[in-house]
């Protein structure tokens, strides 16, 4: 497939992986944290 040989293959591929990397860690990580928060 012409679009995951260019996201990983690629300068700006690479950073778009990335960014979907960060974001995808930082809405589960608020996420944990907002369900321990509402837990206590």
């Amino acid at each position: 497939m012409k679009i995951l040989s260019d996201l990983l293959s690629t300068d700006y591929g690479l950073m778009s992986f990335i960014v979907i990397l960060v974001v995808a860690l930082a809405m589960i990580a608020f996420a944990w944290y907002a369900v321990s928060k509402a837990m206590k």
